[in-house]
């Protein structure tokens, strides 16, 4: 997938390291999710991944924070996360914060981007057989 400029654009708005980090984050998103749909969401302030145009067919974000950047994840409740890495509290979604390259290009950040497509696809065929 060639880069969006807007998103870029989004991004670069940022500082040069969280700018970086967002990149590559970015990167091994689109590598790992197969077609996967990029979304810029400018009042939001956050980047969408997903595989249509409906919030439920979203599969994670990227989200600038006064922290840093997080790596969200729409129904990161249904996610393993056996290295206790997913943060937040609320009824659907969680978030890794990114700290490092390093963190991102860790085998355990694309295990929890696989097994969010790999949720979205039970979900997917659960709702085929209900519908």
């Amino acid at each position: 997938m060639p880069a969006d400029k807007n998103v870029e654009d989004f991004l670069f708005t940022y500082n040069n390291d969280f700018y970086n980090k967002a990149r590559q984050l970015r990167s091994l998103i689109i590598s790992t999710l197969p077609n996967i749909i990029e979304q810029l969401d400018i009042p939001a302030k956050m980047v969408a991944y997903c595989y249509g145009r409906k919030y439920a067919e979203m599969i994670c974000t990227i989200i600038p924070s006064k922290k840093g950047l997080k790596l969200g994840f729409y129904k990161g409740t249904e996610i393993l996360d056996p290295h206790q890495l997913l943060k937040g509290t609320g009824k659907l979604s969680r978030y890794i914060e990114i700290k490092s390259g390093e963190q991102i290009n860790s085998p355990v950040v694309k295990q929890l981007l696989e097994d969010a497509l790999a949720a979205y696809k039970q979900r997917v065929l659960a709702n085929t057989f209900t519908s």
